[in-house]
């Protein structure tokens, strides 16, 4: 869920003013992935030290403190000292935050643990686990990067082989792990993915540089074009193998953690080197820390706003709806017949009906690589329905993916976990683009802020603008990865036509693609938003061009090779929650027994709003669609959605408190909007 690199070079070969621009290159390169801090590690051979820097901020800040002009001159001294024979070898991380807040100088990267000094890309979902495992380890941090390097430490004791210690220590971890770290009393570097998040560029004889992704090593290569003349290679860490680099000779050995027969013989221990850490602490900048969802106990649990929450399912139940869906007389044009069926219904033609997955195999074996290298991307959201699609393209259509994530802020702990769960069984590559999280979180605020003036419910959609980016993201991912074919896992029951509605866009039945809009409707869309920010200018602040922005992503940019597995694959609930409970052991939330949208930090609230003004909600949408296509009795699914409209506390006091609104002035003016039942 970060980016993670590292370079080690002999000093003889290369001169100073090329090993630190190529540090600082690879380092900013790498923040695309997260700038909530960041940090960097410098072994000096002369001061026989290993020499630590970081702080909550980004790469490029970093690089702007005066701590780093200190860190930078000693690796300057370093490789100036004539007497110094060793080899230049620094790491660093740009973290995008999950485990333990950044606000904590222990849990910035790298993390320092038990002499080990290192870096983590991915999430462990097991520590508690080991550390009871291991009663012997001292848990001293709230990041999961910390039981992997007292893990490996305590085997390493008992082994006292670095590979046999991490083939070891890797059997025991559940989750993604790319990692590079140095040991304080050996003269080795081991870096290692188990899911293939990690790639190399070396010449194989005096130079090793690693990355989380290909395209920030090729952006590192364009950019440095005279340095990399000669043969290199760029190649993919392929899942659970790894490197290690004699720090004396730099000597490079590849290995595999499944071939416990492999031999490599470890370099000699060497002076135990001191650990110098520098924590950068920002001065006037505005830092925010919260609990995940997922985290909150009875003590961190207020019941006085708690019960400021409304679930009015007594009046609720009384309203006119559909006598064959659940849709109730508040929903947008809705129309009933003199039978009591809406008009949805009685326009309703069955989704759910695939082509055969064959059709699917053949319109992607064009695009399947001989060489084994990526061949396919898929939007991976860490939801249900992208994790059976990943599922499903590894598996079943035999390809070779790469997961891509957008995180825009809104991605819970939770998700990401599922996402590490996820990834790391399949061995999949995950790569992540995160976006600037404090803009993308102030936007939402602002625009909050700005429709709590004039509450309109078809304004609500412009809280989740900022996601759509991820249909931008996609294309350039797959072109930085040379890749053509990616795969969506669009459910075609989601329809959720009432958000428009709601903007005055009549019902279009039977479309194509459920999100599709005409340009007669985008033209209408447009008119309505207009007019809502004259109602309410607070609207107009820094988030417009992001809105644009987003709005063209999702309607505007052209797509191509692209597919939707559920074209091909029928959908099926009760089979996806089997798969991600039983195949990969899926983490659910604590605030409601769905697992759809769970993952989604935005769900929580936006539900609560229509529920509580409409009294209806996605859910009642989605199970309506279940009834048509005869998946759900009328009762099972009234009974169900009962059920997930309740409001889910947990998931809406952490929304607020992310983007910096207080819970009860927010929930307390959302009550007050007049009803439309």
């Amino acid at each position: 869920m970060c980016g993670i690199f590292g370079v080690i070079a002999k000093k003889e070969v290369y001169n100073t003013e090329e090993l630190v621009n190529v540090l600082e290159d690879i380092a900013k390169l790498s923040q695309v992935r997260g700038k909530d801090s960041s940090g960097l590690a410098f072994r000096s051979y002369s001061q026989k030290s290993i020499n630590v820097l970081k702080g909550p901020i980004s790469v490029d800040n970093l690089l702007r403190t005066k701590e780093y002009e200190v860190f930078k001159n000693i690796i300057l001294e370093d490789i100036s000292d004539r007497n110094n024979t060793g080899i230049f070898a620094a790491l660093g991380h740009a973290r995008l935050v999950t485990n333990g807040s950044q606000l904590e100088d222990v849990n910035n990267q790298p993390v320092v643990k038990d002499g080990i000094v290192g870096v983590h890309n991915g999430i462990i979902v097991n520590e508690d686990i080991l550390w009871n495992k291991f009663p012997s380890l001292k848990r001293e941090y709230e990041i999961d990067t910390e039981v992997i390097y007292s893990v490996f430490r305590y085997y390493l004791n008992e082994l006292g082989n670095s590979i046999d210690s991490i083939r070891k220590t890797n059997s025991e971890l559940l989750g993604t792990v790319s990692t590079g770290f140095f040991i304080n009393n050996r003269d080795e570097f081991l870096v290692y993915t188990n899911n293939g998040s990690l790639y190399i560029l070396t010449n194989h004889t005096d130079i090793f540089i690693y990355a989380s992704e290909k395209n920030i090593l090729q952006k590192l290569v364009d950019k440095n074009q005279k340095l990399f003349s000669q043969s290199f290679e760029l190649t993919q860490v392929s899942a659970n193998h790894g490197f290690i680099v004699n720090l004396k000779m730099c000597e490079i050995n590849h290995f595999d953690l499944n071939d416990e027969k492999q031999n490599i013989i470890p370099a000699n221990k060497s002076d135990n080197y001191q650990i110098n850490i520098t924590n950068h602490h920002p001065v006037n900048k505005q830092l925010h820390a919260v609990v995940d969802p997922s985290k909150f106990t009875n003590a961190l649990i207020d019941d006085t706003e708690k019960k400021l929450l409304e679930y009015n399912i007594d009046v609720i139940d009384n309203i006119k709806r559909c006598k064959k869906c659940l849709l109730p007389e508040s929903f947008p044009f809705i129309e009933f017949d003199i039978n009591g069926v809406c008009n949805i219904c009685n326009n309703y033609v069955k989704k759910n009906q695939p082509k055969p997955i064959e059709e699917l195999k053949e319109l992607v074996e064009p695009y399947r690589k001989k060489d084994g290298s990526p061949d396919i991307l898929v939007p991976f959201s860490g939801g249900r329905d992208s994790t059976y699609v990943l599922h499903i393209v590894k598996n079943i259509l035999k390809m070779n993916p790469i997961a891509f994530t957008y995180d825009w802020g809104m991605v819970t702990d939770l998700g990401r976990r599922n996402i590490a769960r996820v990834t790391g069984k399949l061995g999949v590559e995950n790569i992540i683009v995160s976006a600037d999280i404090r803009w993308k979180r102030n936007n939402i605020r602002k625009n909050i802020l700005a429709w709590l003036k004039n509450p309109e419910l078809g304004m609500i959609p412009l809280f989740m603008a900022g996601d759509k980016f991820f249909f931008y993201y996609t294309d350039k991912v797959k072109k930085q990865n040379d890749i053509k074919l990616n795969i969506w896992g669009i459910n075609p029951l989601e329809n959720t036509d009432f958000k428009v509605g709601f903007c005055g866009l009549p019902l279009r039945f039977n479309k194509k693609r459920i999100y599709s809009i005409s340009i007669a409707d985008q033209l209408k869309l447009f008119g309505y938003v207009g007019k809502n920010i004259i109602k309410s200018p607070s609207y107009i602040n820094q988030s417009i061009l992001d809105t644009l922005g987003s709005f063209a992503s999702r309607y505007m940019a052209k797509k191509s090779d692209y597919y939707s597995m559920f074209d091909y694959y029928r959908w099926d609930e009760k089979e996806i929650e089997n798969l991600i409970m039983d195949e990969y052991q899926w983490e659910t939330a604590i605030d409601t027994k769905t697992t759809w949208r769970i993952g989604d930090g935005t769900a929580g609230f936006y539900n609560y709003v229509y529920y509580t003004v409409a009294g209806f909600s996605e859910y009642d949408t989605f199970r309506s669609n279940q009834i048509r296509e005869g998946m759900l009795t009328r009762e099972e699914a009234l009974k169900l959605v009962n059920e997930e409209n309740k409001p889910r506390f947990e998931s809406i006091k952490w929304y607020l408190e992310i983007i910096g609104l207080d819970f009860e002035t927010v929930i307390k003016k959302v009550n007050q909007i007049p009803k439309l039942y």
